[in-house]
């Protein structure tokens, strides 16, 4: 399947129509296993449109063993509401950026380091490397299951309603949201700004009432949750690459038969490549689409923001934090560029 401005535009409607989508919902009443997954995306986000497929070929090949139910869009509550739900078994799947997943898990949020990787080819050879591996081991000793491969969230880009960040000195006293996790809120406090931690479900309302002057998104979040319409402003920081895990209740998982297990790890994983493949079309197409509909957008150095947070002690604090056999795999996946 190629992903196109049809398929998107297909997407937005069916889910205009159904809210949420139940994967084979006819034959959910026979199905032997019906799992829930929640993730925070619009319908028209490639996790959206991939995972969507991923549960009907799970369904089909289990012969209707296995149906999953997709909530998207916090339709089950905020990213810290359905971490909780899927630790308890209240969702047995969901989606999380691992800089959120470090309020639980730590040392997740190392891909998340300021300024870290400076292209896709460093970012796929880390996180399918040494440095998923270690992340992944994390996370399952926090008793939850992790799929090997993870989706792609996108580089970060920084927005703003009052003008274009060029500098790190433009960012000295900027209201801007950030994720609920203490990585973000650390690195904009080392800028001199003034972090607010909004879960997404909330972030649109707070740019429109001016409860911050901007935020940070990869574009293809800018984009489908509309965040064009109360930012004016786009600057090209590429600041963090971020992901989404697919993670699992371990209960639920180890509930499934092993075949049924298989299927569903091998579905997941495959579709997660497909996605990656789908927000690197989109990001060719995007800042023309976005600037059309009224952004402005501005290319930076990232060579400044990197010694600003050096200069700040931002690299020393996280790789205290972190430990040394961790910053020591980061190191590595990056070159070494953090000094």
């Amino acid at each position: 399947m190629t992903l196109s401005r049809r398929t998107l535009l297909q997407a937005s409607a069916t889910g205009a129509a159904l809210g949420t989508f139940h994967i084979g919902l006819g034959k959910a009443q026979t199905a032997e296993f019906t799992y829930k997954y929640a993730h925070n995306l619009q319908v028209t986000h490639p996790v959206h449109i991939r995972a969507t497929e991923a549960a009907e070929k799970i369904r089909q090949e289990t012969n209707g063993r296995m149906v999953i139910q997709i909530f998207p869009a916090s339709q089950l509550g905020s990213d810290t509401d359905m971490l909780s739900q899927v630790r308890s078994g209240g969702v047995e799947f969901f989606t999380l950026s691992p800089l959120i997943l470090s309020t639980l898990v730590p040392n997740a949020s190392l891909n998340g380091i300021g300024f870290a990787f400076p292209n896709y080819d460093a970012v796929w050879k880390a996180m399918d490397g040494e440095l998923g591996t270690y992340v992944r081991g994390q996370i399952g000793k926090a008793n939850l299951v992790v799929m090997d491969k993870i989706w792609d969230n996108g580089f970060r880009q920084m927005t703003s309603s009052k003008g274009p960040i060029n500098t790190p000195d433009d960012l000295k006293g900027f209201k801007i949201r950030v994720p609920v996790s203490p990585l973000w809120t650390s690195m904009f406090n080392a800028f001199q700004s003034a972090p607010a931690s909004i879960n997404f479900a909330d972030v649109y309302t707070a740019l429109q009432t001016r409860v911050v002057d901007g935020q940070e998104n990869p574009l293809a979040i800018i984009a489908t949750a509309k965040l064009f319409e109360v930012q004016k402003f786009c600057s090209v920081t590429n600041h963090m690459w971020d992901g989404f895990w697919f993670l699992g209740n371990r209960r639920a998982w180890e509930r499934l038969p092993e075949d049924v297990r298989t299927v569903v790890a091998r579905n997941l994983n495959a579709a997660a490549t497909l996605q990656r493949a789908d927000v690197e079309k989109l990001n060719a197409t995007l800042r023309t689409e976005l600037t059309a509909k009224g952004m402005v957008f501005n290319d930076t150095q990232a060579g400044p923001f990197r010694e600003a947070l050096r200069k700040a002690g931002f690299y020393a604090e996280w790789q205290k934090k972190f430990g040394d056999e961790a910053w020591a795999i980061l190191h590595r996946a990056t070159g070494g560029n953090l000094g």
